[in-house]
């Protein structure tokens, strides 16, 4: 899953409608410990939901990542998995290590968790590690297959390493330019954008709005609102999907804009972003 559209889910709920009051901090520790697999499976959702960064509540979630009792049949790790996406959001750097040793659980979905959750932290302590999992995709600087890949959640990888600006590995994050899954593609484009700030990249992006796949193409304005990528506006406004997600995109490229002037003024690109979104309303 692109970790931009795990984002969008993040905006969509928002106070009475996220039924935060079911739980207290208090609670959702103590169940962390408890018995109950799917009391402990909602707990750890819940610290990561509402942003509970307390101390104790990031060390119970640290504690959570080695979790060998909350499995499913086909030996996957839910808990593990909840703990892993929380410890992006409470932003407490000390999970940075337990999240690198979670690259290496035989959970797909568990190392997808931890790379966008490393990716959140933004440690680039953290790269080499995400290069170990990016290279089983590859010899050397070619892909090893043209064949679809699903061993590694390479997306998330290749996002993280973009949003971590790991420059020196652009190589490496180029060749999945070619990948045959098609998200795949665009999260290497987004990579290489953030990476080169060359505009062939963003212009890719700008492409696969036009495409058949809805998904895909809700995907991709999630990535060009990631990057902020400028001349996107037009086609992000015309593009055949939910107006939300258009203005969620275009409320990214703004933010970069914003980012880059000063307090008192607008540029002309922030005014035309603003009345875009204006439209979309």
């Amino acid at each position: 899953m692109n970790p931009s559209l795990e984002n969008i889910k993040d905006l969509s709920l928002t106070g009475d409608n996220a039924d935060g009051g079911s739980l207290t901090v208090e609670q959702a520790l103590a169940n962390l410990e408890s018995a109950d697999l799917g009391l402990r499976f909602y707990a750890a959702w819940w610290l990561g939901r509402f942003r509970i960064s307390e101390p104790a509540a990031v060390t119970a979630l640290i504690k959570a990542l080695e979790d060998e009792a909350d499995r499913t049949p086909e030996g996957g790790y839910p808990l593990r998995r909840n703990a892993a996406r929380a410890l992006g959001k409470l932003g407490d750097r000390q999970a940075v290590s337990p999240l690198i040793k979670c690259l290496d659980c035989s959970d797909f979905y568990v190392r997808e968790a931890a790379v966008q959750s490393l990716e959140m932290l933004g440690d680039p302590v953290c790269i080499p590690a995400l290069i170990k999992l990016l290279a089983v995709g590859l010899q050397g600087e070619q892909l090893i297959s043209k064949q679809p890949d699903l061993s590694q959640p390479y997306d998330a990888i290749l996002e993280a390493l973009g949003t971590l600006r790991a420059t020196e590995f652009a190589p490496l994050v180029k060749a999945f330019l070619e990948h045959p899954i098609e998200l795949v593609q665009y999260s290497a484009a987004r990579a290489m954008y953030q990476l080169t700030q060359e505009p062939v990249y963003g212009e890719r992006l700008v492409q696969a709005l036009a495409g058949e796949k809805l998904q895909l193409r809700r995907a991709v304005l999630a990535d060009l609102g990631a990057i902020g990528y400028l001349p996107a506006a037009d086609a992000i406004a015309q593009t055949l999907a939910e107006n939300s997600l258009k203005l969620i995109s275009l409320k990214g490229l703004l933010e970069h804009q914003v980012n880059h002037i000063t307090p008192s003024t607008f540029s002309e690109g922030a005014i035309k972003v603003m009345n875009l979104m204006d439209s979309l309303l």
